[in-house]
């Protein structure tokens, strides 16, 4: 089969650059030349993980169907994973699909196409540490599905432990690992609100940073606004501790060993170490090298998001954040549909830092907006920076639903907590 645009990866990137062209193409065109692909059937933003791992958030109800999703931004969806890229002819490869009996359910498939784009995102980056496969990833939805499954029991345990108590440690500093502590905190306080004082117990919550200081990518008053709001939640946050081995029930460190119940790996990225058998220069962590504009050596194969290293300025490459995601594809949807229409798009890509945000629980976050812009950034914590977090959610949802879609959405998750409770406990 083939397609004028394939996509790989149907992320926050890739899905948005999908429903960008296939909306720009219309319904009677969009699904015959546009193709998204994605090992996942349905798709979750990814920054909200960390809420589904503490059970703050559903996964069923946060999902999104592809398939619905693609008939409604008029692309074509296919289940599949890329075992296999051929530059030269354009083809790639999908390994077959099976049950978990062994069932084959659709065999080895090859699509080609016109142009290809690779968005297939990244992943934790290990560091070789002895043990580190033993600790739990924040990855996919079924990695923060079977973390919080893992915390279930583990809440269980420590109602009727001699102790009560239950302890986590979370290794890196970034904002996975500090906005998983916050939610964990949130979730027991409502759990504890909804048990008998008899069953009452402790949370106990460590992060181990490397680092001098946690959120080291973002400026220093954010990080010590942080380090103070998770310390007054009862956050243990230990830096300059360098993880030196993961074993079943504890953290060896630099700093001493850490004792946890269950531990979470939240350090780093890294692509799939798969990407160097595509036949495209890869960097140090897999990533596949881009040009300003997006564009890998091969002829007419783009790769955008987490995946790829894009230069910037002061010989590093463009952050993998979700901002950096969305203003590629955005890009990108120019400049393809300026080669359906037989243009080219001159300009390069030009990332642009819009500020960061943290989130520290309901109703709590801290951020500098506009940053990189010019000028000072501009602070903000709180309240306004919760709203300010929890907007960029809804910008994502506004890019593959449209307004009127996101308004309902959200209001109908509101009224689903209003009844269901915010902690999911099953």
């Amino acid at each position: 089969m083939h397609y004028d645009i394939v996509i790989v990866g149907g992320g926050a990137g890739g899905l948005e650059l999908a429903a960008r062209l296939g909306r720009r193409l219309g319904p009677r065109k969009g699904r015959e030349r546009v193709l998204l692909i994605d090992r996942f059937g349905f798709h979750i933003w990814k920054p909200t993980l960390h809420e589904v791992a503490a059970g703050t958030l559903d996964a069923h109800q946060e999902g999104l169907s592809y398939s619905i999703l693609g008939r409604r931004n008029h692309f074509s969806f296919m289940l599949g994973e890329m075992t296999g890229l051929d530059t030269a002819a354009k083809r790639l490869t999908l390994k077959p699909i099976t049950a978990p009996d062994g069932q084959v359910l659709a065999p080895e498939r090859t699509v080609t196409f016109t142009w290809g784009v690779l968005a297939v995102g990244s992943g934790s980056n290990l560091f070789d540490t002895p043990g580190a496969d033993q600790a739990h990833l924040l990855e996919t939805t079924g990695d923060a599905e079977a973390f919080h499954t893992r915390l279930l029991a583990a809440f269980m345990k420590a109602s009727f432990s001699p102790d009560r108590t239950m302890s986590v440690a979370i290794v890196g500093g970034g904002a996975t690992g500090v906005e998983l502590s916050a939610e964990l905190v949130e979730a027991h306080r409502e759990l504890l609100q909804s048990i008998g004082a008899e069953q009452r117990f402790r949370l106990d919550i460590t992060i181990v940073e490397a680092a001098p200081r946690i959120l080291g990518g973002l400026p220093e008053k954010i990080s010590d606004q942080a380090t103070v709001a998770l310390e007054r939640k009862g956050v243990r946050v230990r830096t300059d501790a360098k993880v030196l081995a993961v074993r079943r029930d504890r953290l060896e460190t630099s700093q001493g060993d850490v004792v946890a119940d269950l531990i979470v790996w939240a350090a780093g990225i890294k692509a799939a170490m798969a990407n160097a058998g595509f036949g495209l220069p890869v960097n140090r962590i897999n990533q596949f090298v881009v040009n300003e504009r997006l564009e890998t050596p091969a002829a007419d194969i783009w790769a955008m998001g987490d995946c790829a290293a894009c230069p910037w300025k002061d010989g590093r490459a463009v952050p993998a954040r979700a901002q950096a995601a969305h203003q590629e594809a955005s890009y990108l949807a120019k400049a393809l549909t300026a080669r359906l229409e037989q243009r080219r798009v001159e300009a390069a890509y030009v990332y642009r830092d819009f500020g960061s945000l943290v989130s520290l629980g309901e109703n709590k976050g801290v951020g500098a907006l506009m940053g990189g812009l010019g000028g000072p950034n501009f602070f903000v914590e709180g309240l306004i920076a919760k709203w300010a977090y929890m907007s960029l959610h809804l910008d994502h949802h506004r890019a593959i639903l449209g307004v009127g879609k996101t308004v309902v959405l959200a209001l109908a998750r509101l009224l689903q907590q209003r009844v269901a409770g915010r902690l999911k406990l099953h």
